[in-house]
């Protein structure tokens, strides 16, 4: 069994980049999906794809944000989407879970839960720690390029792309680069 990995903010919905850094919505109001995501998303599951959604949630942890604004965000999404799965972790940094990106314990218990074979399978994340986090569990991994974000650039990637349905055609085309030292920049 095959899956896509899909973190949230940034590449499913927009996120808000303030200094750099990139945030969650903070309300159902600000909940917007970013062009061309249901299609994506219904071309990969028809492709045979299982398309999970594995996202760090800490405001919740850390008291910004509440759980209930999150799971109204998480069930609109469903509504929008065809989703098999949303996998969350509410915990910060300082909590060391085995779950919080760029840990890879929300992949490889979906991987147990959905019964995966990971190597046949891609992480698309718009941050270092989701590609971390597909790296550990033995994925191919795509960044969705966030060009305002003030991180180090991710060169682990397989391939970057400028959006989720970039990363769709890449990976329902199969044009993987055999053994690639460096990721392949998809053309827009």
């Amino acid at each position: 069994m095959k899956a896509v990995f899909l973190d949230r903010d940034g590449v499913i919905n927009r996120a808000f980049v303030r200094d750099g850094r990139s945030y969650s919505p903070a309300s159902l109001e600000e909940f917007t999906l970013l062009p061309g995501v249901p299609e994506a998303i219904a071309a990969l599951r028809r492709a045979g794809y299982r398309v999970l959604v594995v996202t760090n949630q800490p405001d919740v942890g850390k008291g910004v944000l509440r759980l209930e604004v999150v799971e109204a965000m998480h069930q609109r999404l469903r509504r929008l989407v065809p989703l098999d799965d949303i996998i969350v972790c509410y915990h910060t940094d300082a909590d060391r879970c085995a779950c919080r990106k760029p840990q890879p314990g929300m992949l490889l218990d979906a991987a147990r839960a959905w019964r995966l074979q990971l190597s046949q399978c891609v992480m698309v994340g718009d941050r270092w720690r989701d590609i971390e986090a597909g790296k550990a569990a033995g994925c191919r991994t795509i960044l969705v390029r966030g060009d305002d974000y003030a991180e180090p650039p991710v060169k682990a990637a397989d391939a970057i792309v400028a959006s989720l349905p970039e990363a769709s055609a890449l990976i329902l085309s199969q044009r993987w680069p055999a053994g690639a030292a460096q990721p392949i920049e998809v053309a827009t």
